[in-house]
């Protein structure tokens, strides 16, 4: 048993050492060189900046339709693009956005719908996919819902109101 791994040792350091060629003859200088100059150039990101990252709406009342309006600039050095903007939930509607890039130092708009439904102090946040480094940017609106006075009060079921 012994023999058989000293022969099996000895032929494992056999092949491993024969095989071995100097590796540093292989490498081509032009080859270096060109790397060393893809590694230092930095991948250059655009940028993107808002007029406002934030819009408060201030109080409304339960059920009003509002709309605003975010800006946005490309203040990089390489073309911005956004994919897609979405909302956290189907009241809130972004619209009218351009999926062409938009070039170092242009602007751009979207418009935000928010259908005005809810209770007290609402935030809804809208995100966008862009090839910015983030990758995802972030805008929110807000608003404080008050009742319609004019809406019928609702009674709920099991509870009926004696008139006499």
């Amino acid at each position: 048993m012994k023999k058989l791994i000293l022969t099996l040792t000895v032929a494992s350091f056999v092949v491993f050492t024969s095989c071995k060629e100097n590796a540093a003859e292989k490498i081509k200088q032009e080859n270096v060189e060109k790397a060393a100059e893809r590694d230092a150039q930095a991948i250059v990101f655009p940028t993107i900046t808002f007029d406002k990252t934030e819009h408060d709406f201030g109080q409304i009342m339960n059920g009003t339709p509002v709309e605003t309006v975010f800006s946005y600039t490309n203040s990089g050095k390489s073309p911005l693009v956004v994919t897609e903007i979405k909302s956290t939930c189907g009241c809130t509607v972004p619209q009218g956005w351009s999926k062409e890039p938009l070039m170092p130092g242009a602007s751009s708009q979207f418009s935000v719908k928010f259908n005005g439904k809810g209770a007290n102090k609402i935030s809804k946040t809208i995100t966008l996919t862009t090839n910015s480094e983030k990758g995802k940017e972030q805008v929110r609106i807000s608003a404080f819902i008050v009742p319609d006075p004019n809406a019928p009060v609702k009674t709920p079921p099991n509870k009926q109101l004696n008139v006499q």
